[in-house]
């Protein structure tokens, strides 16, 4: 019988690796909501917080987006991620006021999405998380990986370079329902 995987949020399991994304939802709708990127976990919570006042390197601020883009996505996101989980058969997530963990990887694929709807018209967030599912989660992670390193910190990166054109390509290119069909080729002998 195998071992279940104690995780925390979606997916994010301190004993597998430390490095993870917290998603920071205020109590207050008007606030916004803050995704940052750590490389070391501690459990207790005074310590988090002395970790955030105190600057720490190991705290990356990726995004800082408004709530009500946060709402727009947030459904969505965890329908994606929870689906993954169950098909790994692990424990689901939800999102909750407070802090929540998010695997390293599932981190960078809801950074990407909202990266790409942070200066976007709100009338085209439906289209960009249309076009983020219609990714690959090795494509959303390459991308991540790609804007990330030219433009990845929550205010200096905003509006510029790959930020810039992740915007475009997930909220100005839509895309149709079709879905083509994996094509099966015949192999051909070598005469």
């Amino acid at each position: 019988m195998a071992i279940k995987l104690k995780s925390e949020g979606f997916g994010f399991a301190p004993t597998e690796s430390e490095h993870h994304f917290v998603v920071t939802i205020p109590t207050k709708k008007q606030d916004n909501v803050f995704i940052s990127e750590h490389f070391t976990w501690d459990e207790s919570e005074a310590r988090q917080e002395l970790s955030f006042a105190l600057g720490n390197e190991d705290n990356k601020m990726r995004i800082i987006l408004p709530r009500f883009k946060w709402d727009a996505i947030a459904d969505g996101v965890k329908a994606e991620f929870n689906q993954r989980l169950r098909q790994d058969g692990l424990k689901t997530g939800q999102w909750k006021a407070g802090k929540t963990a998010v695997s390293r990887l599932f981190g960078k694929e809801l950074v990407l999405l909202a990266w790409s709807i942070e200066d976007a018209d709100p009338a085209l967030i439906p289209v960009g998380i249309k076009n983020w599912l219609g990714l690959t989660p090795e494509e959303r992670w390459w991308l991540f990986t790609m804007t990330n390193a030219a433009t990845g910190h929550a205010i200096s990166g905003r509006g510029k370079g790959w930020r810039k054109a992740v915007r475009y390509a997930l909220t100005e290119n839509s895309v149709s329902d079709y879905r083509p069909k994996k094509l099966e080729l015949p192999l051909f002998e070598l005469i």
